[in-house]
């Protein structure tokens, strides 16, 4: 398995959309990647750019192509990732302040 640090642009008209989406649960059940890109959005940081921040667990070559496809080329743009070992992306981001601070977080 491997972990990500992800970057995108979020689409600010999206937000709400994605909060709300988050609150009922509605990607948990999508296999395989429901869990891992519901914890990571719940737990998604803003850094200094703006630009939205999470660490997540993705078996894709490319990386999170299901999850693009299926989800966050909806909600945003310009999405990067960065390989690192599980728990570094949350420790590198975990000042920065919550994208979702209503939401819970696993990563706190």
């Amino acid at each position: 398995m491997a972990y990500y640090l992800v970057r995108a642009k979020a689409k600010p008209e999206q937000l709400t959309e994605l909060e709300t989406l988050l609150s009922q649960k509605a990607f948990i059940r999508m296999r395989p990647f429901g869990k891992a890109l519901t914890a990571g959005l719940c737990g998604a940081r803003v850094a200094a750019d703006g630009a939205a921040v999470w660490e997540e667990e993705d078996y894709c070559s490319p990386p999170l192509a299901m999850e693009r496809d299926a989800v966050l080329d909806t909600y945003f743009d310009d999405i990067q990732v960065e390989a690192v070992k599980v728990g570094e992306g949350w420790k590198r981001i975990r000042e920065l302040p919550r994208l979702f601070p209503s939401l819970p977080s696993a990563s706190d």
